[in-house]
């Protein structure tokens, strides 16, 4: 089967995607808004960019109606956002932080979640995640025509908050931190935990 993705409507290239690049992990974005509502929601259109200068970026796309989600509102308006890691303990907050609350609803509130006050941006992090990554944003590219308009937001880290006990001797546990990634479309709403490992290494040049 030969699949040419202009051909496709777009729930139908969504399927095949997330399904292509996968497993996916999930950044989960705290953003706030220019009064100072919190808002906290997933993504798992999320990768690195670089290492020096730390840099990263996520997607987010529009609602089916071409109106912009909060957190898009939210990093044009302050330039800054948190992404929080998220644990195998932490999935079911994170899916109640999926819903499409209205902004003056608190994503942290419903998830039974913490905000904890970020040190060199304004919106929080995840009290209750063992990772943090305060961000200022460098550019967001825009996909797309209107109404279905994908934005990619790539911002430079620039704090990492590490809960100590999952980087013993100072190095990152990543079997200790289980954190789980998105998978396919089929069946739906379907995740991945990262706690089956193998080591293959590398061949010597």
């Amino acid at each position: 089967m030969n699949l040419e993705p202009k051909d496709l409507n777009a729930r139908d290239i969504y399927r095949i995607f997330v399904s292509v690049v996968s497993p996916k992990p999930i950044a989960w974005v705290s953003t706030v808004d220019l009064v100072g509502r919190n808002n906290l929601a997933p993504f798992s259109m999320y990768t690195m960019l670089s290492t020096v200068p730390a840099v990263l970026g996520f997607g987010v796309s529009a609602y089916h109606d071409g109106g912009k989600k909060d957190t898009i509102k939210n990093v044009e308006a302050t330039n800054e956002f948190v992404i929080n890691l998220v644990t195998e303990e932490l999935s079911v907050a994170m899916n109640i932080t999926s819903s499409s609350f209205p902004p003056e609803v608190s994503e942290f509130e419903k998830a039974g979640l913490t905000p904890v006050r970020s040190a060199m941006v304004a919106p929080p992090r995840v009290g209750q995640s063992p990772i943090s990554l305060e961000c200022r944003v460098l550019e967001i590219l825009r996909f797309g025509s209107e109404p279905t308009v994908n934005s990619f937001i790539v911002g430079e880290v620039l704090l990492v908050h590490l809960d100590d006990k999952y980087c013993p001797g100072g190095v990152i546990d990543s079997e200790r931190l289980k954190i789980v990634g998105r998978l396919g479309a089929q069946p739906p709403d379907l995740y991945c935990r990262t706690t089956d490992t193998f080591i293959m290494k590398r061949p010597e040049s």
